[in-house]
């Protein structure tokens, strides 16, 4: 079952409409920071934290860009490119996941939807032969899966109203599906059913294709010398990645077969790319102090 998520409201948080002017949001973000401000506020946590939500409206509001993208996608408007760039390849590509029944399915946009129909010699893949579906009512929808769930597949229960009458359906989401991809469902010969899928964006992990990135914090030490360190998958599993000696900043680390399902081959899978982020220690003792500054010695003697 799909998580359900609160949306965070900026204009609620600043107190305007949402087609506040950038006087009124600036005005609103000034009145409500003077009165949250943790310097007129000392030791109250609640007062800090809903400063910093405050801040963080007025952040996006402010910014015409980040506002039109907020206003567009709500929390999800830092991955408003994303999801614009999946949505744009989702409509360029000429395949979809098309299901029978109760999700099932097979992959392409085939104009039969009986197996038997291919079978018999009275179908074509292709859709070059007779097709009954234009004869069908048609009704759609959309769904929303984590990425954890367009991972491992799951059943997602949806409303769709087909000839005036609203049902709910249960849908069954196959490993792989991306934003773009299309579920079908034929419950009887005359209606056609299509829940188009949205793969909400994750916090972790960035999808490009069936790839997934990824970064890692790597204790500085880690980076110089090389080490090992331990990541958590989609999927929750633990995997220890082993990181090369000299390690850059923003370098990516491949663990091939560790990314996304592919779509109607879920055996098959993308990569996973681990991007190096150097972890530097917040205290220092006196020991570490003079081999980092040995090393700086060091160094400058090599240049």
């Amino acid at each position: 079952m799909t998580k359900v998520t609160i949306m965070t409201d900026y204009y609620k948080t600043l107190g305007v409409k949402k087609d506040a002017s950038d006087k009124d949001v600036r005005q609103a973000f000034r009145k409500a920071a003077r009165s949250h401000h943790p310097d007129l506020n000392p030791g109250d946590k609640q007062a800090e934290a809903r400063f910093k939500e405050i801040n963080e409206a007025y952040t996006v509001l402010s910014d015409s860009d980040s506002r039109t993208k907020y206003d567009r996608y709500g929390d999800r408007w830092k991955h408003a490119d994303q999801i614009e760039e999946q949505r744009r390849r989702a409509r360029s590509s000429p395949f979809s996941w098309s299901g029978h029944g109760q999700g099932g399915g097979s992959f392409g946009q085939s104009t039969y939807t009986d197996l038997n129909d291919f079978l018999s010699g009275r179908g074509d893949p292709f859709g070059r032969g007779r097709s009954r579906r234009n004869s069908r009512v048609r009704s759609e929808t959309g769904v929303e899966v984590s990425l954890e769930e367009a991972f491992a597949g799951t059943t997602v229960v949806a409303t769709l109203t087909v000839s005036g009458r609203a049902r709910k359906y249960e849908v069954n989401i196959p490993p792989g599906v991306d934003t773009g991809s299309t579920v079908r469902i034929t419950p009887d010969s005359a209606t056609e059913l299509m829940f188009n899928v949205t793969v909400t964006p994750h916090e972790s992990f960035t999808r490009r294709g069936d790839h997934l990135y990824t970064d890692a914090k790597i204790p500085f030490e880690d980076v110089i010398l090389g080490g090992e360190v331990e990541t958590t998958m989609v999927d929750g599993r633990r995997i220890r990645v082993t990181v090369p000696a000299n390690s850059q900043n923003g370098q990516n680390i491949r663990l091939r077969g560790q990314g996304m399902p592919k779509l109607g081959s879920p055996d098959t899978k993308g990569d996973l790319f681990v991007t190096v982020r150097p972890e530097l220690p917040t205290e220092l003792t006196d020991e570490t102090t003079n081999l980092i500054a040995k090393l700086k010695e060091l160094r400058s003697e090599e240049e």
